[in-house]
């Protein structure tokens, strides 16, 4: 049987919403992960230092007993975010990013930013800070196809972004394009992108193939089939821009089977496993444990983790949803299916 010792890996880009569902989901990334960087889209949205630690107080009360799981926080901006309060953010030790939603992109992002010129002296402290802004790269523009509108971020916020801006850290989060990959490869030294284990894996076949799979829907969407290649070649590339960040996402059952589904995958219950099984169909699994543990917390300025877990390849079955508590069941990636790598002690 075969084994692979890795650093604890982090995850930096997580939704666990808050609650009843926060804490039924929170043990699957505590298990694998030592840190993860936490969304603040709940609704209302965290807008401010205040509330940042205040959700982050919530997680660590819901952590099963004996773990030492560290989420690292984050604000929503907003139009109306004051410099001052980024300065409050950096200055509490637990605030690692600043999160940019176009108004309208996803889930909760209605408060959201809709001209990025009325947040530049936000940005402009946040390169003084050194806070990096996670950005949900896609134009809300209806006259733009929503397959395009990563691409058309890049051209009409993200490049004139960095030109002004060249000081400020970013990390393009969920990239789904072989433009994507190829802008952050060749840009400046202060960005980089996370890629989702469901981006590597799927295309958009997997949503619209024998009909509409409401769980394989997510934002930005899956793309066609050369573009989740490009997407791989980066990952497995051993650049330092490019590392894991799942976007899991925990909607219940009935919010994706319904007339107007919501977008998001939920991949927290298998994420290292399902890149590690990804990783040795590229023959890549050498460049898992800086892809997965290293490249991250070197591009947050975050000491890498000490700690180690064992995958051992072996196949499980996963099941066909987890329960939400109250808020019912989510249907997770692969659900029903098996995987070929599994935790060792899980």
């Amino acid at each position: 049987m075969q084994q692979l010792t890795l650093p604890r890996p982090d995850d930096w880009h997580l939704h666990l919403r808050d609650g009843a569902t926060m804490a039924a989901v929170l043990p699957h990334t505590a298990q694998r992960f030592a840190r993860a960087i936490i969304m603040p889209n709940l609704n209302p949205p965290v807008t401010t230092t205040r509330q940042a630690l205040a959700y982050r107080d919530r997680i660590l009360a819901a952590l099963p007993q004996g773990s030492n799981f560290n989420p690292l926080m984050t604000l929503y901006l907003t139009e109306s975010t004051a410099p001052e309060e980024i300065i409050r953010a950096r200055q509490s030790g637990h605030i690692h990013g600043v999160k940019l939603y176009p108004a309208g992109a996803t889930t909760h992002s209605d408060a959201g930013v809709r001209d990025i010129s009325n947040t530049w002296a936000v940005l402009e402290t946040m390169a003084e800070q050194n806070l990096p802004l996670l950005v949900h790269g896609e134009v809300t523009d209806p006259q733009v196809d929503v397959f395009d509108r990563e691409r058309i971020f890049i051209d009409r916020i993200l490049a004139p972004l960095l030109e002004r801006l060249p000081e400020l850290k970013v990390v393009f989060e969920h990239i789904t394009t072989r433009e994507a990959a190829d802008f952050v490869r060749e840009a400046s030294g202060n960005i980089a992108a996370t890629i989702t284990a469901h981006h590597l894996t799927m295309n958009r076949n997997a949503m619209l193939v024998g009909g509409i799979h409401p769980h394989h829907y997510c934002l930005p969407v899956l793309k066609r089939e050369s573009h989740r290649e490009a997407l791989v070649a980066a990952a497995t590339s051993g650049s330092p821009r490019f590392f894991l960040g799942t976007d899991s996402a925990p909607h219940p059952r009935h919010a994706k089977e319904s007339g107007c589904g919501c977008a998001g995958i939920y991949t927290a219950h298998a994420a290292i496993e399902l890149y590690t099984e990804l990783f040795e169909q590229a023959r890549a699994l050498d460049k898992l444990a800086e892809f997965a543990s290293g490249f991250g917390a070197d591009f947050y300025g975050l000491p890498r983790n000490t700690e180690t877990i064992t995958l051992v390849e072996e196949s499980w079955n996963i099941p066909q949803q987890y329960s939400l508590g109250a808020g019912g069941a989510v249907i997770p990636l692969r659900a029903g299916d098996q995987l070929s790598w599994r935790l060792s002690d899980v």
